[in-house]
């Protein structure tokens, strides 16, 4: 594809050539030289990266092929003071910009990215305030909105295309090296693992699967995984796998990156989708403690029901009043040749026993629907669990004239699943309560909001890029809006506890609050407050220890920036 602006062709001695086909004057690279030992000389591979934009020119048209193997070629841009809006909303900025500094993400995206460090910020902010990834829209944000960029310039969406696709996996894993490496690894943390998908919709992606999506069945998908710190709420790095791959079967490979960052103190909390004998034998082996849900062994979970049915389910001193939920604890082995012995914590709740009831006998009712429908014909019924709750009668069984008579409900089977309803599982490698069990694994909510956040808010449940190289960029980008977000978060929550008011503010809700704040241009061309900050205003603030005061300072200095930038055109 190529592009609508002109760039300077690049120098001969950089390997350019010209070709001139049916007319047009196309421009190559050549990218690679490899020794052709029969021929005895170096062939070169090409590629265009544009065409002429007529005979003799020193200006070509580029494709997305220049953007990639010339990031540092200056590409235009929108700059003056005409572009920007006569509004600018910068609540939600100086909020974020705060967070940046805290975490000095601005020094070690500089370190990493270089000169361009400042647009990839503003594309994190974009995606968390516009709650949007698409580049093409990333102008309009930044027409309202003060910019982390060199002298705040805004860039069409055609640099920031380029910009991400000049983005390289080692950027990204330098950064996490980096993150990484200022957390403490020697206090005892817990890491929740979890994973989603996103479905690619375009493309020349070679890690991008039919594989086993979460929604949207049958769409190509990448694969996405997080490990979140629980103990300090931040995330601490993320992987992106081909969309074949089952989660249970990548979160060894997760874990030993734990080990290489220099996580040793640690233990996992993990969901259901984690639960096999091959993941707890490697926990195991590599010291790690881990937290999780129960799933599959389904005659264990029975068995362990059944054994403390009745024993704790009315008695207030295995009651645990802030899930609403009553607990208890057995010590056991997992399988017959487990070498240790497990924790097991069973839970009962009144509420989930009603839904699940009712759930349970819903499906019963829809199955016996189907089966009455089919009653007097040519019908075998196959497959949806029929025969795990229905004695399924035949007329003439596998002969010619056969037809399906009717189905008998499975009584005791059903009385069984029923008995079972309101009960759930943890197993925990470490000594502890059902309560402390409990407790820890309620954690996971911080990163299960951040997956929801991450779809969502920041508007990510797809991907529409081309390259590899570009989907890997974006979910650099992603990553380190989720660590800022992550932390907005986590500060709105515990100031909204302090002040007694739970539940008051979401970080959504939060962000559209704070960009109200704006600055308004006036007839000297200078940006102020046209509005006192609010009270509600001051009490999201209060979460990231700012005040009204500080706005109206940083509103003064960012209207000297940006009158110097109008003086200097």
């Amino acid at each position: 594809m190529y592009l609508d602006f002109q760039v300077k062709i690049p120098t001969e001695s950089a390997g350019i050539t010209r070709k001139k086909i049916k007319g047009t004057t196309y421009i190559y690279y050549a990218y690679e030289h490899n020794y052709n030992t029969e021929k005895g000389y170096t062939v070169p591979k090409n590629t265009t990266i544009g065409k002429c934009t007529e005979d003799g020119s020193e200006l070509m048209y580029p494709n997305t092929n220049f953007l990639k193997f010339f990031p540092a070629e200056e590409l235009p841009e929108i700059k003056g003071s005409v572009y920007r809006s006569g509004c600018l909303r910068a609540g939600a900025y100086f909020v974020l910009r705060k967070i940046i500094a805290e975490y000095r993400l601005d020094e070690m995206l500089g370190d990493i990215i270089g000169k361009n460090s400042g647009l990839f910020l503003d594309l994190v902010v974009y995606s968390i305030i516009a709650e949007n990834n698409a580049g093409q829209y990333y102008p309009d944000y930044a027409y309202n909105h003060p910019l982390f960029t060199d002298r705040m310039k805004i860039y069409s969406d055609t640099k920031v295309s380029g910009f991400i696709n000049s983005i390289t996996r080692d950027q990204s894993l330098a950064f996490l090296d980096g993150w990484n490496e200022k957390q403490d690894h020697r206090q005892k943390i817990y890491i929740s693992y979890d994973s989603t998908n996103k479905n690619c919709q375009a493309g020349d992606i070679d890690f991008v699967e039919y594989g086993h999506p979460k929604e949207d069945k049958g769409a190509p998908v990448i694969n996405y995984s997080i490990a979140y710190d629980e103990t300090n709420a931040k995330p601490l790095y993320y992987e992106d796998y081909p969309g074949s791959f089952v989660d249970v079967s990548q979160l060894q490979y997760t874990l030993e990156r734990a080990g290489g960052y220099g996580y040793r103190n640690v233990g996992f909390i993990l969901d259901r989708g984690y639960f096999s004998k091959e993941n707890i034998h490697y926990m195991d082996k590599c010291g790690y403690e881990f937290i999780i849900m129960m799933k599959g062994m389904k005659e264990l979970v029975k068995s362990l029901v059944l054994e403390v049915k009745g024993t704790f389910e009315e008695d207030r001193k295995y009651s645990i009043r802030d899930y609403k939920v009553s607990g208890t604890t057995v010590k056991k082995q997992l399988y017959p040749s487990d070498e240790k012995e497990r924790y097991f914590h069973i839970f009962y709740s009144d509420r989930k026993k009603s839904l699940e009831h009712e759930a349970v006998e819903a499906k019963i009712d829809r199955m016996a629907e189907c089966l009455h429908k089919h009653e007097g014909t040519k019908y075998e019924i196959k497959s949806g669990g029929f025969a795990r709750y229905f004695d399924l009668v035949y007329y003439n069984k596998g002969k010619k004239d056969e037809k399906f008579m009717y189905g008998r409900e499975l009584c005791d089977v059903i009385n069984e699943e029923i008995r079972l309803c309101g009960y759930f599982v943890i197993i925990t490698s470490e000594k502890m309560t059902a309560a402390q069990a409990l407790e820890r694994y309620k954690s996971r909510d911080a990163s299960e909001k951040l997956f929801r956040g991450d779809k969502s808010y920041l508007g990510n449940k797809s991907f529409r890029v081309h390259t590899s190289e570009s989907v890997q960029a974006k979910i650099f980008i992603e990553f380190v809006a989720l660590i800022i977000r992550s932390r907005f978060y986590t500060c709105l929550k515990e100031q909204m506890q302090k002040s007694g008011k739970k539940n008051y503010m979401t970080v959504p809700a939060a962000i559209r609050e704070l960009e109200k704040i704006e600055l308004i241009r006036q007839s000297d061309r200078g940006y102020r407050m046209d509005y006192a900050v609010t009270a509600t205003q001051k009490e999201i603030l209060k979460a990231f220890n700012m005040t009204a005061a500080n706005i109206r300072a940083q509103a003064a200095a960012m209207n000297e920036e940006l009158m110097q930038i109008e003086k200097e055109g």
